[in-house]
């Protein structure tokens, strides 16, 4: 029978409880266990899919199309596992499910109510991961919010009845509280962890673990007396102090001997995990020997957590690389300006060794990213456009290089006379925005001898896409003979995947999401060869020579 962390957190939102559990599982896997994530979300949408990336961060998109939150990001990067639709859960989609089934009549006639009915549906969805795998060994569950929303209470509730009807040794809680430092005094202060514990002791959750996020360490005096008023032994009580890199926590963890003393709540026997690995990587991310800088030009920068997935896998990427990534923001938007010349283009991007243009939705901000990805093209400056990064470089490269006046994308210009993006055939008629797009894992055959072959080594690939608007086929032929390649291409030859300049230092653009694929251990190849790209077009501005790491 698998075993059951159950993590929540208290006094503010954004303590890094995605981050917690990630890193737990981390641990357990280290220790020969079989982890699974999931997250639990308390709000009304079926599933982050239509949410604004100013409000929810990034969609994340999983192998099997699921739109999820961006921990489930987390969850895989540090486990190294695919996660599936099982594996989130939003308040949205308990009452979907249950209201599908009360107009069924699956209910008898019974009233439908939060108890039983909401929390049963919860329990249910808490054991589907062990139950569709028998091998897993143990499944951390995170519950969005913060303790004391009303949001949150079903799922608290489900949490408390499924401790109460299984043994003791099957179940855990973790539960994350902050412990500010108030400068002016000179010191830490734990009452609002007390506040936040006696919140989930009142539900009638009594966690067995508490991690206690700080600036400061919180130190012996404090944590004893977190300890006592929290009623939980002092050597549960975890300091979760501020860390320079996320990859960090794992470790914080293990020295404390969190991951001992959770196994042995458990019930479990395991062998001391071997960290070395993961300590090396982590020294290559603090330390690195050499530092490169890549412009990302986007529409949604004012909150980096819309490109999440993007910013860890330049630092993944950075690590074969023997490179620190350092990330320039630009606000497409401020690209577009009248004045915005060659001259000016050099100014905002001086110092960047590569430029790259993410994903997103909507006409704003979009002759910005042209304007980018033209100079980008003329300069020989390194260049991964991503989803709508290739729309972009298409709509570019239409305009200046194919010579089609006023090229651009049925999304953002109905009335162009060249549309060469345009809407799939299987999107035309859809009302409905939620889960109707192009999503999830593909497969892509890749030519031989170009550029996305040298990058992934291999003939055929699958990738993550998220995405209604692809190139219209009308307009290849004519991008072939102008110079551009398409490399990469859905398996019947219908949809473009990859497209690419070989007479350009470093120019690629896919269709699908990479940086929802990279891990610290294993790098996305295209991240990995555009920071080679990076160095390799720095070195020869500046006249050095950069050496790779191997393998």
């Amino acid at each position: 029978m698998a075993k059951y962390v159950f993590v929540t957190g208290g006094v503010v939102s954004a303590l890094g409880k995605g981050i917690a559990s990630a890193s737990l599982g981390n641990l357990l896997k280290a220790r020969g266990l079989k982890v699974v994530l999931q997250k639990f979300d308390p709000y009304l949408n079926v599933d982050p899919g239509t949410m604004s990336p100013f409000q929810h961060g990034e969609v994340f998109v999983l192998d099997d199309g699921a739109e999820c939150d961006l921990d489930l990001g987390h969850y895989e990067r540090f486990t190294d596992t695919n996660l599936a639709q099982i594996h989130n859960l939003t308040c949205g989609r308990v009452y979907e499910t249950i209201l599908a089934k009360e107009r069924k009549g699956e209910y008898l006639g019974r009233t439908v109510q939060v108890i039983p009915h909401v929390t049963d549906e919860i329990k249910r969805r808490i054991l589907l991961p062990a139950q569709s795998d028998p091998t897993v060994d143990v499944v951390i569950t995170e519950i969005g919010g913060t303790v004391g929303d009303i949001e949150s209470l079903p799922f608290l509730e489900a949490i408390r009845q499924f401790r109460l009807e299984s043994e003791p040794e099957d179940s855990a809680s973790l539960h994350l509280t902050l412990v500010p430092y108030i400068a002016a005094a000179g010191e830490i202060k734990t009452k609002p962890t007390q506040h936040s514990v006696r919140e989930l002791r009142s539900i009638g959750i009594q966690p067995d673990f508490l991690m206690c996020r700080t600036s400061q360490p919180i130190g012996e005096e404090a944590r004893r007396k977190i300890a006592l008023f929290c009623n939980l032994p002092y050597a549960n009580v975890i300091d979760g102090r501020d860390v320079a890199s996320i990859y960090e926590v794992p470790l914080t963890m293990h020295e404390q001997d969190f991951d001992r003393l959770l196994c042995k709540r458990l019930g479990l026997v395991t062998p001391e995990p071997d960290l070395t690995e993961w300590r090396r990587m982590v020294g290559l991310i603090l330390n690195p020997p050499d530092r490169v800088r890549i412009a990302i030009v986007g529409k949604y920068i004012e909150l980096k957590d819309a490109y999440k997935s993007i910013s860890e896998a330049f630092i993944h990427a950075g690590i074969p690389n023997h490179a620190g990534v350092d990330q320039v923001w630009i606000d497409s938007e401020s690209l577009e300006a009248p004045d915005v010349g060659d001259a000016r283009l050099r100014e905002i991007f001086a110092g960047c060794h590569g430029i790259l243009v993410p994903g997103g939705f909507g006409d704003r901000g979009i002759p910005g990213k042209v304007n980018a990805i033209r100079f980008a093209r003329e300069q020989g400056i390194p260049f991964l456009g991503i989803c709508l990064g290739l729309q972009c470089a298409m709509i570019e490269i239409g305009r200046d290089v194919v010579g089609l006046e006023r090229a651009g994308s049925a999304e953002f210009d109905p009335g162009t006379p060249h549309p060469v993006i345009h809407l799939m055939e299987k999107q035309k008629g859809i009302v409905n925005l939620g889960g109707t797009m192009r999503l999830g894992a593909y497969p892509c055959q890749i030519a031989s001898d170009t550029l996305a072959h040298r990058c992934y080594g291999r003939a055929e690939i699958s990738e993550r896409h998220r995405h209604r608007y692809e190139v219209n086929n009308d307009y290849r032929d004519v991008f072939t003979r102008a110079g551009v390649v398409f490399s990469g291409t859905s398996p019947d030859g219908q949809l473009v995947e990859i497209m690419e300049l070989p007479g350009h230092p470093f120019f690629i653009a896919v269709q699908f999401h990479p940086e929802l694929k990279s891990r610290p251990r294993r790098p996305h190849p295209l991240f990995r060869a555009f920071v080679a790209a990076a160095l390799g077009h720095r070195d020869v501005a500046s006249g050095q020579t950069h050496e790779k790491a191997a393998g």
